[in-house]
């Protein structure tokens, strides 16, 4: 009985422990000024550049792959004859 009442008594102070833990607010942030301001969103710019660029690349890789495994050989031609030869082959 002792260690039912101990075990209740774990659980109950763990449950009010993480329900105030879930309850507690953080201090708001300090404001930011200009210079701080330009230094974050010049940080931001280039971080969406090189992901634009990591894509870019990421999507070329994929496209060669692809073409790759699937034996795709793009044509030495011009589009119209490459079109023209493809359309007469099914």
């Amino acid at each position: 009985m002792k260690k039912l009442a101990i075990a209740v008594t774990l659980a109950a102070g763990l449950g009010i422990g993480s329900l105030a833990a879930v309850q507690a607010k953080l201090p708001p942030a300090p404001p930011m000024n200009d210079a701080d301001k330009a230094a974050k969103a010049a940080k931001d710019a280039a971080t969406k550049a090189k992901e634009a660029d990591d894509l870019g690349k990421a999507q070329d890789k994929a496209v060669a792959n692809y073409k790759k495994n699937k034996g795709i050989v793009e044509p030495r031609g011009s589009a119209k004859a490459s079109a023209a030869s493809a359309s007469g082959k099914k």
